[in-house]
C-alpha cells in the first residue's frame, strides 16, 4: 500500500543504490589494509611473548649469580666466625692454665687437640700452623705435625705458605687454592679464611670447599629449566605455535614435541636451505629478523610445504638460544575471519538500511492519522486529549498550535473550579503547619534529654575524675570515676560539701588550688597518689567558671592519671640523649680515624724504610698493634653511633639461632645450659645476619659474666604485632615484629647498671676486663634496624633483654640485582690517579703511598676544586676521595658526577666512618669503600678492586 505513491518510490530505490555503493567502495578500500596490519600484530605479538621469556630467562640467570654470590660471602662470614671462635677458645685455655697452675705448654697442646677434633658444616675443620709452615693440628693425620712448606697442589702453589704470608703481611684474610677433603684423594678447590696471632706465633685457617656451593647452584639452574618448561607448555602464538629453548651444542632443552624435546637436533634439516635447521636458527639469532623455512604440519607429517616463520634471542649467561616459532598461515588466518566478518556485517547493514527505508514511509504517514484521531476525541467532548506529536518540523507546527487551542478551551472552564480548590487547599497547609510545630516542640524536649545522657555517659567514660560545685563548693555534678573513688553512689554525692566527700588528706591539699580558682584563676597541679601498692602520677585541674558579671558561680575539678605520659616522656628523654651521645661517638670516631691514618701510614712507611733494622722494628710492631686496637675501639663507636654497614635481608631466624648455640656450645662454660624455643610464623626479621649474630652472643657473654657459678641462658623467639601503646627504649611504631628475648638467671643489672646499660664505655668490670662498648654496639645495631631494646630486671634473679626487630614476608622484600666487574691493573707505574683529601696530614700520607705503587699523583683539599681540574687532566687512571669533603660536594657526589664524564676511570672512596651512605645519598656499587685508617697493602688493594664505571 505504500508504494502505491510515486515519491515514495522514487525515494527509496535512489536511497538503496547509494547505500550500496557506499558498501562497497568501503570493503573494497579498508579490507586489504585491515587483513595486512592484523598480520603484522598477530607477527608483533609472537615477537613479544618471546621477549617476555628471555626477559625471564635473563633473570633467572642473573638471580643463580647473585645466588652465587652471596652463598660465597655467607661462608667467608662463616670462617671468620669460626677461626674467631678458636681465638676465644684459646684465650679461655690460655686463662684456665694460668689459674690452675698449668704450663702454657700444657693448656696449648690441650687446646690443639680440641680444635682438632671439631667439625662443622660438610665436614669442615680448623687448622693452625707456625710461621716455618709446620701444621701443629690439623684432623687429617697426613698433614698434621708435618712441614708443608714444600708441599705443592695441582696449580704448583705452595698453599699453606702462602697462607701465612697473607696472616703475616695483612694480618688477616681469604685464599683460595686446591686441597685434599678429609680421607679423599683428588684436590679440590678451595677458600680459606686466616689470621695472624702473634701473641701466639701462629697463624689459625679454616675453609670451604667450592663444589659444596657448586652444587646448590647447579640444581638451582635445573629447577630454573624445569620452570621454564612448565610455562612454555601454556603459551600458544596464533593457534599452534610455540616457544622453544636449545644450548650451543644444538641440545633442545625445552620443545612442546615430545619427539624433539631433551634430543640433539643437529641432524634435522631444512628443505629451504639443505642446512642443518639449528645452524639456520642459530644464524640468525639477535638480528631482529624471522627466519623464514619450509616444514610439516602435525596433522600432515613429512610434507615439508609449508611456510613457517621463527625468531631466535641469545641468553649468553646460559648460553642458551629461546626461539618462537608459527606457521604463516596461521598469522593470516585472522585477518581471513576478520575479512570475512566485515562482509557479513556489510550485508546485515544493508538488510537493516531496507528495513530502515520501509519504516522511514510509515513514520511520514503517521503523524497525519494521530492528528485526525485527536481532532475526533475532542469534538466528543474529551478536552484533555493531545495529538502526542514533538517533531520540529510543520506537521509539529500544526500539532502543537491545535493542542494549544484545546488547551485554552479547557483553561477557561476550569478556572472558576481551580480558585475553590486554592482556597481549600490554603486552609489545609496551615493546619499541617500547626501539626508539625507540635511534633517538633515534642522531638526537641526527646532530643534535649537524649542529649544529657549522652554527655553524662561521655564523663563517665573518661578517664578522669571530674566534679562540678558550686561557689559556695556545694557538689552539683560528678561522674562515675568520682564516684567509684570516694566509693558512694553518685546520687548521695550531688549537693553535699565538697569537704565531706573526700578525705581531710586531699582537701587540704586541694585548698590551696580552690583558693587561687575562687578569684577567677584556673590552676593545675601534679601529684602522686600510692594505689595498688604501685605510685601514679595525676594531674589536677581547677577552671572556673563566671556568669555574666564576671563573679565565680562554679568550680570544674578535673584529676587525669598522666603515669603512661610522664613514662613516655622519660623514655623519650633518654632516647634523645643515646642519639645525641651516640652522633658525637661517631664524629669522635671520624676524627680519630683520620688520626688513626695518618700514624698508622707513618709507622707502615717507618717499617719499610727501616726494614733491616730489627730493633726498630721491635718497636714499631706494637705501635701498629695498637694503632690497630684504636681502630677496632673506633669501629666499635661507629656501631654504636649507628654508622656501620649493613646488609638487610630476611633472616632464617632458626637456622641463624642453631649457628650460633653450635659457637656459644664450645665458648661458654659447661655450667651454663643454653636453651632455643621458636614461636614464629611465616614472617622473619628483616635485618643484618651478620650483626644480629654478633649481638646474640655478645649479649649471651655478657650473660655468662653474670652467672659466675653457673646457670640457664633461654633464648626465644616469636612474632609480635604492635597495634596499641608499646613502650621499650621508645615508643613503638604500629606494625609487625619479631621478639627475640634473651634470658638469664645472674646476678641481675644494677640500678645504675640498667640506666646507663647502651652508654659508651659504661661497664661493670674492674681492672679494664671490659671495655664497655658492648651493650653499646648492640643497641646501635637494634636502633640502625629500625628496631627497639629494652632491658627487664629483677635483681639477683636475673635479667632479660628483649630484641624488637621489623618482621616481613618473603614477597614482600624485592632482592636487589647487584652486578659487579673486577678488572686488575697490569701495571700502575706512569698512571695518573687523582687524590681528593681534606686533611693535610692525612692526604700526605695517602700521596706518598699511591707515589710508592709508582703511581703520578695530583691532590686536592676538596670536591669543588676537583670538579675544576678533572676536565683539564689527560686520561685518569683512578680517583682516590674522602667522603667528608669541605664545599658544596662530598666524596659520593664528586664520584656520581664523575662516572658519566670518564667511564674508564676507577673509582675508591674513604672515610673514617664505616657505612655506605652520608645523609641519605646512596653509594654506587660500582665505588669501593675503603675505611680509615688503612695500610697502603690495603689501598693497593682497593684499588685493584675498584670497578670501571661503566
Amino acid at each position: 500500500m505504500l508504494f502505491r505513491s510515486k515519491l515514495m518510490q522514487r525515494l527509496f530505490f535512489a536511497l538503496l543504490i547509494i547505500l550500496s555503493m557506499i558498501f562497497t567502495a568501503l570493503y573494497f578500500y579498508s579490507v586489504p589494509v585491515i587483513k595486512k596490519k592484523v598480520f603484522d600484530i598477530e607477527l608483533t605479538s609472537s615477537r613479544i611473548v618471546l621477549d617476555s621469556v628471555f626477559s625471564l630467562a635473563n633473570k633467572m640467570y642473573f638471580d643463580t649469580e647473585k645466588l652465587r654470590s652471596q652463598a660465597l660471602n655467607s661462608h667467608k662470614q662463616q670462617l671468620q666466625a669460626v677461626v674467631e671462635l678458636a681465638e676465644s677458645y684459646l684465650d679461655t685455655e690460655y686463662e684456665k692454665a694460668r689459674n690452675q697452675g698449668k704450663t702454657e705448654q700444657q693448656a696449648r697442646q690441650q687446646a690443639f687437640d680440641t680444635i682438632r677434633k671439631l667439625k662443622y658444616g660438610s665436614n669442615d675443620y680448623i687448622w693452625i700452623s707456625d710461621y716455618n709452615s709446620v701444621i701443629l693440628s690439623h684432623p687429617d693425620p697426613r698433614y698434621h705435625g708435618q712441614d708443608v712448606s714444600e708441599r705443592l697442589s695441582n696449580d704448583g702453589e705452595a698453599a699453606i705458605p702462602t697462607m701465612v704470608k697473607i696472616a703475616l703481611d695483612q694480618g688477616q684474610g681469604f685464599h683460595q687454592y686446591q686441597w685434599f677433603r678429609l680421607d679423599a684423594e683428588r684436590q679440590q678447590d678451595k677458600v680459606s679464611f686466616v689470621k695472624n696471632y702473634p701473641q701466639w706465633g701462629i697463624v689459625i685457617g679454616s675453609g670451604v670447599y667450592l663444589d659444596d656451593l657448586e652444587g646448590d647452584i647447579a640444581r638451582i639452574r635445573k629447577e630454573a629449566i624445569q620452570e621454564l618448561r612448565e610455562g612454555l607448555k601454556e603459551i600458544r602464538i596464533a593457534s599452534s605455535g610455540y616457544l622453544f629453548i636449545f644450548d650451543a651444542d644444538t641440545n633442545m632443552l625445552v620443545h612442546p614435541n615430545p619427539n624433539i624435546d631433551g634430543k640433539n637436533f643437529l641432524d634435522l634439516i631444512s628443505p629451504s636451505t639443505g642446512n642443518p635447521i639449528a645452524k639456520d636458527l642459530i644464524q640468525v639469532a639477535d638480528t631482529g629478523t624471522e627466519l623464514s623455512y619450509k616444514w610439516d604440519r602435525p596433522d600432515d607429517p613429512g610434507n615439508y610445504i609449508y611456510d613457517k616463520l621463527s625468531l631466535v634471542r641469545y641468553l649468553p649467561g646460559f648460553d642458551w638460544y629461546i626461539g618462537s616459532s608459527v606457521y604463516v598461515d596461521e598469522l593470516r588466518s585472522s585477518s581471513e575471519l576478520l575479512a570475512e566478518r566485515i562482509l557479513t556485517i556489510a550485508i546485515i547493514a544493508l538488510v537493516i538500511a531496507l528495513i530502515l527505508l520501509l519504516l522511514f514511509s510509515q513514520w511520514v504517514t503517521r503523524p497525519i492519522k494521530q492528528l485526525a484521531e485527536t481532532a475526533v476525541k475532542v469534538t466528543e467532548g474529551d478536552l484533555s486529549a493531545k495529538s502526542g506529536i514533538r517533531s520540529d518540523d510543520e506537521m509539529g507546527l500544526l500539532a502543537r498550535t491545535f493542542d494549544d487551542m484545546v488547551d485554552r478551551l479547557r483553561d477557561n472552564i476550569n478556572n472558576l473550579d481551580s480558585k475553590v480548590e486554592h482556597r481549600t487547599q490554603v486552609l489545609a497547609e496551615k493546619n499541617l503547619e500547626l501539626q508539625d510545630a507540635s511534633r517538633k516542640m515534642a522531638n526537641a524536649k526527646q532530643a534535649l534529654a537524649l542529649s544529657e545522657q549522652r554527655q553524662r555517659l561521655i564523663l563517665d567514660a573518661l578517664p578522669a575524675q571530674i566534679v562540678f560545685t558550686d561557689s559556695d563548693m556545694n557538689i552539683l555534678f560528678v561522674n562515675q570515676r568520682f564516684a567509684d573513688r570516694v566509693q558512694r553512689d553518685k546520687t548521695a554525692v550531688i549537693n553535699r560539701p565538697l569537704h565531706k566527700m573526700i578525705s581531710p588528706k586531699i582537701f587540704s591539699a586541694i585548698s590551696k588550688q580552690l583558693d587561687e580558682a575562687q578569684p577567677g584563676e584556673p590552676s593545675i597541679v601534679e601529684y602522686k597518689d600510692i594505689r595498688d601498692n604501685k605510685e601514679l602520677i595525676f594531674k589536677r585541674t581547677l577552671i572556673p567558671f563566671c556568669n555574666a558579671d564576671n563573679s565565680v558561680n562554679g568550680i570544674l575539678i578535673l584529676a587525669i592519671d598522666i603515669t603512661a605520659e610522664k613514662d613516655a616522656l622519660r623514655h623519650l628523654n633518654e632516647a634523645q640523649r643515646m642519639n645525641a651521645v651516640g652522633q658525637m661517638a661517631g664524629g669522635l670516631a671520624h676524627d680519630f680515624n683520620n688520626l688513626l691514618t695518618i700514624i698508622l701510614g707513618n709507622l707502615y712507611s717507618a717499617g719499610d724504610h727501616y726494614r733491616h733494622d730489627d730493633e726498630l722494628t721491635r718497636y714499631l710492631d706494637p705501635a701498629i698493634r695498637a694503632t690497630r686496637r684504636g681502630a677496632d675501639i673506633t669501629s666499635r663507636l661507629l656501631s654504636f653511633s649507628r654508622r656501620q654497614p649493613l646488609s638487610p635481608c630476611l633472616i632464617d631466624l632458626e637456622t641463624l639461632m642453631n649457628e650460633t648455640l653450635q659457637l656459644l656450645s664450645n665458648s661458654l662454660p659447661d655450667k651454663i645450659k643454653i636453651d632455643f624455643i621458636n614461636s614464629t610464623d611465616a614472617l622473619s626479621p628483616f635485618a643484618d645476619p651478620g650483626r644480629l649474630e654478633d649481638a646474640l652472643v655478645n649479649l649471651a657473654f655478657n650473660a655468662r659474666d653474670a652467672m659466675p657459678d653457673g646457670g640457664e641462658l633461654r633464648f626465644s623467639a616469636c612474632n609480635l604485632e604492635v597495634d596499641s601503646l608499646l613502650v621499650m627504649d621508645e615508643q613503638v611504631n604500629p606494625g609487625n615484629y619479631i621478639q627475640i628475648s634473651i634470658s638469664d638467671t645472674g646476678c641481675g643489672f644494677s640500678t645504675l647498671a640498667q640506666e646507663q646499660a647502651f652508654e659508651p664505655f659504661f661497664t661493670t668490670k674492674t681492672g679494664g676486663a671490659g671495655s664497655g662498648l658492648g651493650l653499646s654496639m648492640v643497641y646501635g645495631f637494634v636502633k640502625q634496624s629500625k628496631g627497639y631494646i629494652s632491658i627487664e630486671n629483677e635483681l639477683s634473679q636475673g635479667a632479660t633483654i628483649r630484641l624488637l626487630l621489623p618482621a616481613r614476608s618473603e614477597a614482600a622484600v624485592i632482592p636487589e640485582l647487584v652486578e659487579a666487574e673486577t678488572d686488575h691493573p697490569q701495571q700502575a707505574s706512569g698512571k695518573l690517579v687523582l687524590l681528593v683529601e681534606d686533611d693535610h696530614d692525612v692526604r700526605a700520607i695517602i700521596r706518598q703511598q699511591l707515589i710508592d705503587m709508582e703511581f703520578d699523583v695530583i691532590d686536592t683539599h676538596s670536591a669543588d676544586e676537583a670538579v675544576r681540574l678533572i676536565p683539564l687532566l689527560p686520561e685518569l687512571y683512578a680517583l682516590v676521595s674522602d667522603i667528608m669533603l669541605p664545599g658544596e660536594l662530598n666524596g659520593i657526589q664528586l664520584a656520581d658526577w664523575l662516572k658519566p664524564q670518564d667511564s674508564q676511570c676507577r673509582i675508591v672512596l674513604i672515610s673514617g666512618y664505616s657505612y655506605q651512605q652520608s645523609e641519605g645519598t646512596p653509594i654506587d656499587p660500582a665505588y669501593t669503600l675503603l675505611n680509615k685508617p688503612f695500610a697502603a697493602a690495603e689501598l693497593k688493594q682497593a684499588i685493584s678492586r675498584a670497578t670501571r664505571v661503566l
